[in-house]
């Protein structure tokens, strides 16, 4: 009895067992062409499965906004650099404290009216008056400014003829303190023939002040002549030099003549 069913189940399970062999062998097969198929995807491509912390330059960046994404105002323009609406200019100290006449000081213009004159003969005792120092007080406790050369004439009115200037007036304005002075030195008289000859009087010197772009000035400046002096000879020969700081300055091309 145990025997025929031994003998009639060894054929079934030779069979199971070449059935199981095969289908552990295709289970085999498909995991290795799986595995396989996987290796090749990571080969193609290393970088993909790579965390971002790998790439040494992710980690440097990783704390930096992309410049595209940056506000407006964190990039600086060129105007906000270079703005000197609110700084003052080197060149431009001179302009920005211009008054008066544009004289590219920080003060104004004198005016005849805030000046006394004075003026003193250069020449020796004996000699023919011909030099003279004219001087400028200003009479005010702040500075003001004379440009070039005053416009003078040698008698009263408008229609006496103008004084020619001795060579080119200076164009650097003459500051004048409140209580300080400025001079300008006169030559009248060339001729010198003597005898009969008559010549040309005056009494005394008017001035006009130049403002600072060469225009005339209201006001007239009166110079009377020195005590002793009724009046003096003049002629076309007369020339002023332009307002100095100094008596030396004003009358140094004066005493050449």
């Amino acid at each position: 009895m145990n025997a025929k069913t031994v003998g009639a189940g060894a054929p079934r399970r030779l069979r199971g067992a070449v059935l199981g062999a095969a289908v552990v062998a295709a289970l085999l097969t498909t995991t290795a062409c799986q595995d396989s198929g996987g290796d090749d995807g990571a080969a193609a491509s290393p970088t993909a499965s790579a965390p971002p912390a790998a790439s040494p330059s992710g980690s440097a960046s990783a704390g930096r906004a992309p410049a595209s994404t940056a506000p407006a105002t964190a990039a600086p323009t060129g105007d906000s650099g270079t703005s000197g609406g609110a700084e003052p200019s080197a060149t431009g100290t001179g302009d920005s404290g211009e008054t008066g006449g544009g004289n590219g000081t920080a003060y104004a213009d004198c005016e005849a009216d805030g000046l006394t004159t004075a003026v003193e003969l250069q020449d020796a005792p004996g000699e023919t008056p011909r030099r003279f120092l004219l001087t400028v007080t200003n009479t005010a406790k702040t500075p003001c400014v004379l440009n070039e050369a005053p416009i003078l004439r040698l008698e009263a009115g408008n229609d006496a003829p103008i004084v020619e200037t001795l060579g080119e007036p200076d164009s650097e304005p003459v500051v004048v303190e409140g209580g300080g002075t400025a001079y300008a030195g006169l030559y009248v008289f060339g001729n010198d023939e003597g005898g009969e000859a008559v010549y040309d009087q005056s009494d005394r010197f008017t001035a006009t002040l130049v403002a600072g772009e060469g225009t005339e000035l209201r006001g007239t400046l009166v110079f009377d002549l020195p005590d002793g002096l009724d009046t003096v000879s003049v002629d076309d020969a007369a020339r002023v030099n332009g307002w100095a700081g100094t008596e030396g300055l004003a009358m140094r091309p004066i005493t050449q003549l």
